[in-house]
């Protein structure tokens, strides 16, 4: 193949790529700007370098298949190699709002009350996104009633402090963590006004040595009240999450939980439908008994997508009550599995977002 000819079929891979959309991010796969860089010929073989925004450790192969199989009706007899990297980059939505140390993307993890399994999904999104080969924190940020520290097996354990001002991050299941509860005694109750919820959370944050992060999944108190506008004001938050189940009080209570994020401009992320159906432990029957179709509703009014759908399953509790979340214990079974597409749903959102820092920050009216 001559120079000319090999010019035509970089430009025509380029127009490809270009047009080829990443079922993840909703976004080409290479933007115009990006087409130079990312083909070359290397001793007469197409190299194809693709970055995208998301972590690929179990998803690179699929990424390469599709692109090869772009390619390849172009390519002709041309061997075609195909790189597929991740590039995790911060995304910041409130402006002159400094990012924390070494973290680049917070992500909240929200109800609109309690008893719909926030916690669970926190744990096991953390995991997943893990899995998927990030760099991944949890912070529990229920200040009245932290459970992090029991769900993955450290429960009892103090983190150390290397300056006196500092505190290590603990490790569990191969991401950092950080609790109250690790700092208090798990029965003493916190009788805590809300200005020392919120400066205690502040520090939580800011004072935990976390390492370098691609996300922290911050675990949320259910509702709506001091610790989320918190967040929402002073750390930079890149977007949350939102749990529920599919029954009518619940719904009520998370169209709350997404107005109050929205009137701080912070995005939704998408929409966790927990407990959607009950799996029976002897005969594998699935039953609706919360409902059906809330979650799918919820998104549709909200034009927030849903995320998953995610069973009330016996094995979910007993493995978080065992300090074994089951993306850790069992990571091929197929609650794992949803909880792994969950977690690639939220980092693809999250690396679709622009990294304009340019937005003024709202002001809240009390009306």
């Amino acid at each position: 193949m001559n120079p000319s000819e090999h010019n035509d079929l970089l430009a025509q891979a380029g127009a490809i790529l270009v047009a080829l959309v990443d079922p993840v991010t909703e976004k080409p796969y290479l933007m115009a700007n990006q087409v130079e860089g990312a083909l070359s010929w290397v001793d007469g073989r197409l190299q194809v370098r693709v970055r995208v925004g998301y972590p690929v450790a179990l998803v690179a192969p699929e990424i390469r298949e599709r692109i090869l199989a772009a390619l390849t009706p172009i390519a002709g007899a041309t061997a075609i190699d195909v790189d597929v990297q991740s590039h995790i980059e911060s995304h910041v939505v409130q402006r002159n709002l400094p990012l924390l140390k070494g973290v680049k993307n917070l992500i909240a993890v929200a109800s609109g009350k309690g008893g719909v399994g926030k916690s669970s999904t926190a744990v096991n999104l953390a995991l997943a996104l893990s899995r998927h080969g990030a760099r991944v924190g949890l912070l529990d940020a229920d200040i009245y009633g932290p459970s992090i520290p029991q769900m993955l097996g450290i429960g009892g354990q103090q983190p150390h402090s290397p300056d006196g001002k500092h505190i290590d991050a603990l490790r569990a299941h191969g991401i950092a963590l950080m609790s109250i509860g690790f700092l208090v005694d798990a029965e003493s109750p916190m009788v805590w006004r809300g200005p020392m919820v919120t400066s205690a959370l502040e520090q939580l944050l800011r004072d935990t040595l976390w390492g370098e992060l691609d996300y922290l999944v911050v675990d949320m108190p259910p509702g709506t009240g001091d610790i989320q506008l918190t967040l929402a004001q002073k750390v930079p938050v890149t977007g949350s999450v939102i749990v529920t189940t599919p029954q009518d009080i619940a719904l009520l209570d998370a169209r709350k939980g997404i107005r109050m994020f929205e009137k701080v401009g912070v995005p939704i992320l998408g929409i966790v439908e927990n407990m959607s159906m009950h799996i029976c432990s002897n005969c594998g029957h699935a039953e609706p008994i919360f409902g059906e179709g809330g979650g799918e509703a919820l998104g549709s009014d909200y034009q927030v997508p849903l995320l998953g759908k995610l069973p009330l399953d016996l094995r979910i509790r007993v493995g978080l009550d065992a300090g074994q979340p089951i993306v850790a214990s069992d990571p091929t079974c197929a609650i794992s599995q949803q909880y792994l597409d969950i977690a690639l749903k939220v980092a693809g959102a999250v690396a679709a977002r622009a990294r304009d820092t340019s937005h003024k920050f709202p002001k809240i009216v009390i009306e």
